[in-house]
């Protein structure tokens, strides 16, 4: 084939991606990436991931220069961009790589649409999840609603071959490049409709580069590790790459074959596994993001003093706290934390999950559709949790994962002078009222009661 063009989405990387290596059999290639106007006005775009993204493609352009080609940009609507391109330079194929959130299979189904329209050759690749949803199904079923019988259906799958990166890569001559904005020029499309102006100034970075460095720092420091420490807040024992895979800097596939060879590797490809099992729950219930997937007759709190409260990170439970404070200032949250402080707002509050699933994505530089609405209805127990009722203590929770506190005190300040455990209750020390913090905002046990009374009723 004379001209293929492969459409950059949330796979921005060179190494094993089917897309781009389809594309990069032909004798031309035009890797493409069109800033979607519609999502950068919304709220989809948070500032710390425009962010991320921005840094992402220019990684990728400067990957793509190395081999010898380069990434052309284009703002608007991506399959009116990516046809207009086509047209330009004679495609007769163009390549993608398959995602799965409502918006993104509309997307696709679109451009599928107009190449049949325009005799283009279309094809949807693997490669944002380990398992493309919908190869793996229990008998009657579309998709697993409970995780442990997913799990083991997806680990006996056979896995695609890992692809390397094109060596060489030969574009069209003539074809406009296009320009990245500056980032205030992208953050500007959203400005209105995003909770803050600018991105958290501790944030992840974006690229391949930097994600492929944290890959290799973490394959060598923390993975052997990870069964003992991934739940320690104050060790920060996590491997940070979820913004890479968010954003396909990393191959899911990769991580996976790279951290099943090594010891210790088996819990963390467990997780890697919850990625992709909320990712076929989304493709086959796409409302996930705003539909209880399982109703329970809640009837939410609609109480502002609490929401606000518990978006402040002034509830008066540190670890609580801490937690919204550290997602404020890092546009990331330790996973322990995300759970504890989950549980806290749609139990203990009993405020609807919708409301702290929109404040993450707000906030998170590794925001994803599946598994911020997976992960929130899972502890809101209106997922796929089948134990809906539990509730994680805030308290208990700090005891045994930040025992001298320390996590704590870094994201509250006002606490740090506080001894060991003292900084988890600290409403019963005599100088409390010094501190300027909080009393808690309700009492723990009787809030749980009462949510457990609801939820029999």
């Amino acid at each position: 084939m004379g001209t293929a063009l492969v459409l950059f989405n949330r796979d921005l990387r060179v190494r094993d991606n089917p897309a781009l290596s389809a594309a990069a059999q032909a004798e031309r290639t035009v890797p493409l990436f069109v800033l979607d106007k519609r999502l950068l006005g919304s709220r989809f775009a948070a500032p710390n991931r425009v962010a991320f993204m921005r840094e992402a493609l220019a990684d990728l352009d400067a990957a793509l220069r190395r081999a010898g080609a380069r990434l052309f940009l284009r703002l608007g609507d991506p399959v009116a961009e990516a046809l207009a391109v086509a047209r330009e330079c004679g495609a007769g194929a163009i390549h993608v790589s398959a995602d799965h959130s409502a918006y993104a299979r509309r997307r696709e189904e679109r451009l599928a649409r107009a190449c049949a329209e325009e005799r283009i050759r279309f094809e949807a690749h693997p490669g944002a999840t380990i398992v493309r949803p919908g190869v793996v199904a229990p008998a009657g079923g579309d998709h697993f609603k409970v995780f442990t019988p997913y799990h083991r259906a997806w680990a006996a799958t056979a896995r695609r071959p890992l692809r390397g990166a094109p060596r060489r890569i030969a574009v069209p001559g003539r074809l406009r490049a296009g320009r990245l904005p500056a980032l205030d020029s992208l953050l500007d499309l959203g400005r209105g409709v995003a909770v803050r102006d600018s991105p958290s100034p501790g944030r992840a970075h974006g690229g391949e580069r930097e994600g492929r460095r944290l890959l290799r720092a973490w394959l060598r420091d923390g993975l052997a590790a990870y069964g003992e420490r991934h739940d320690d807040l104050a060790g920060d024992a996590t491997s940070r790459l979820g913004a890479h895979l968010r954003f396909g800097c990393l191959s899911p596939l990769e991580l996976e074959h790279e951290a099943a060879a090594r010891a210790g590797g088996e819990l963390f490809v467990r997780q890697l596994c919850w990625r992709d099992f909320h990712h076929q729950v989304l493709a086959a219930e796409p409302e996930l993001p705003r539909r209880d997937y399982r109703p329970r007759g809640d009837r939410w709190s609609r109480s502002r003093r609490a929401l606000e409260a518990w978006r402040a990170g002034r509830t008066g439970y540190p670890l609580v706290d801490a937690g919204m404070r550290q997602l404020a200032a890092e546009g990331f949250m330790h996973n322990r934390a995300r759970m504890t402080v989950a549980s806290f707002l749609s139990k203990d509050l009993y405020v609807d999950w919708r409301e702290g699933a929109a404040h993450f994505w707000d906030l998170l530089t590794d925001g994803d559709v599946a598994s911020n609405a997976g992960n929130w209805q899972w502890v809101a127990g209106t997922g796929n949790d089948t134990r809906p009722n539990r509730v994680l203590s805030p308290l208990r929770q700090a005891e045994r994962f930040d025992p001298e506190g320390e996590y704590v005190r870094r994201y509250l300040p006002e606490l740090e002078s506080l001894p060991g455990r003292d900084v988890h209750r600290p409403w019963l020390r005599d100088d409390f009222e010094r501190l300027g913090y909080p009393t808690p905002i309700v009492d723990h046990d009787e809030a749980v009661a009462a949510f457990r009374a609801r939820r029999s009723a």
